[in-house]
């Protein structure tokens, strides 16, 4: 196979059922170049985890082009500034520091936990919602309302908006896609659904401040912590950032998990009767299964040297995630789901300063649908494996996930 065609492949959406036996390919040439001006691709666990923290690699979209790269484009090139994953710090950590502090520690460190309540009541009322269906599709029922409603009430957004937010998000998605094939259609698409969903989230800025609420919208319109406070066009830009963030990955999560344990019967029947058990599958499937497969916006701002390579100033990487977390001088065994696994330090929320953000969100989010959907699908089993996938290789998982039940108990 030559270097191109490794390439292509990777953005193959005929890979994307099941692009493993790729990686492991992949992993035979650590670090892969294929044009002077392609790439470099990395796919084994601990250099992805080196390049991470190394403040040689840069997320700053800005630096593409004083290094000679292309302008500013792709989903964000819009009137809108970057979102903070897109810069390098100290810009980066005083964004994220202003955000965390409605999220988490130290201003709000009971949101998450606080919400479980509403967690377990907005499972509840979807599962009871799928009646007397014998067939169900589990993305469009199930794994995507979940987290946008989730999303939307921690941000404050109208719950009889929520609906609006799919013809929004889907192209801002598919903008996130490298396949060069696509690019140009995508990128216009996600640029202007960016600018809508600005356009939409600037009238709730105002109204906050205007009239403060309880709800992620209102801290970030009104903190003036040491950071000092974000301009309106920070807090858009973060909004959009967390709106996508906050359920694309864990509309994956919970689908990929689903699909991963109905291939695995005796693990979902386990989940049935310990719900405990939730905690190690959901750790377990970020490095089987990880939502976010590849990282591709990465620039180096000087030389570095990789395994004996070295890769330019200006070049561009790939850090492909899924292949790392399937590594075989990391894991034991690394093709079989094992949440009984001792070792589970995974890629699947990233690394350093640039790791997930909503991770506890997710990891509770995810924990708590596996759980409920193990004990209340009576003998759910899959319409079609593999299921049609999305035709993404950043993120990934089922556009659908049909499963037929007996009931719902």
């Amino acid at each position: 196979m030559t270097q191109t065609s490794m390439l292509r492949q990777i953005t193959d959406f005929a890979n994307r059922a099941d692009p493993y036996p790729l990686y492991e390919e992949l992993r035979r040439t650590p670090v892969l170049h294929e044009e002077e001006d392609g790439p470099y691709l990395i796919s084994t666990y601990h250099d992805i985890k080196a390049l991470l923290h190394d403040p040689r690699i840069s997320s700053d979209a800005a630096n593409l082009a004083s290094l000679g790269q292309d302008e500013l484009s792709g989903p964000e090139a819009t009137g809108l500034p970057p979102s903070f994953i897109r810069l390098d710090p100290p810009e980066h950590d005083r964004l994220r520091r202003i955000a965390n502090g409605s999220f988490g520690p130290p201003h709000r460190p009971h949101r998450v936990d606080n919400m479980l309540g509403q967690l377990e009541e907005i499972v509840t009322g979807l599962i009871d919602g799928l009646g007397d269906a014998r067939e169900i599709d589990l993305v469009d029922q199930f794994a995507y309302p979940f987290p946008v409603t989730v999303i939307c009430r921690l941000l404050g957004v109208p719950r009889e908006d929520e609906p609006r937010f799919r013809s929004w998000v889907d192209p801002i998605v598919a903008g996130l896609d490298p396949d060069t094939r696509t690019a140009a259609g995508a990128e216009k698409a996600a640029q202007e659904a960016r600018l809508q969903l600005g356009m939409y989230l600037n009238g709730l800025v105002e109204q906050r401040a205007r009239e403060t609420r309880d709800d992620m919208l209102s801290d970030l319109v009104h903190s003036h912590g040491p950071d000092g406070a974000m301009t309106t066009m920070e807090v858009l830009s973060t909004s959009v950032l967390l709106l996508i963030a906050g359920h694309e990955t864990t509309v994956n999560l919970i689908t990929n998990g689903m699909l991963t344990l109905l291939r695995y019967p005796g693990i979902l029947e386990r989940l049935r009767h310990d719900p405990g058990l939730s905690v190690r599958i959901v750790e377990e499937l970020l490095r089987y299964e990880p939502p976010v497969q590849l990282l591709p916006q990465r620039t180096c701002i000087t030389d570095i040297e990789v395994r004996g390579v070295t890769i330019p100033k200006g070049s561009r990487i790939w850090l492909v995630l899924g292949a790392g977390n399937r590594d075989p001088h990391r894991f034991t065994d690394p093709d079989r789901f094992d949440p009984d696994r001792r070792d589970i330090q995974h890629l699947g929320f990233g690394s350093g300063i640039h790791s997930c953000f909503g991770a506890p969100l997710a990891r509770l989010e995810t924990q708590i649908a596996l759980s409920e959907l193990a004990r209340r699908l009576d003998i759910p089993r899959l319409v079609a494996d593999p299921p049609p996938y999305r035709q993404n290789a950043v993120l990934r998982g089922p556009r659908h996930l049909g499963i037929a039940i007996d009931g719902v108990k």
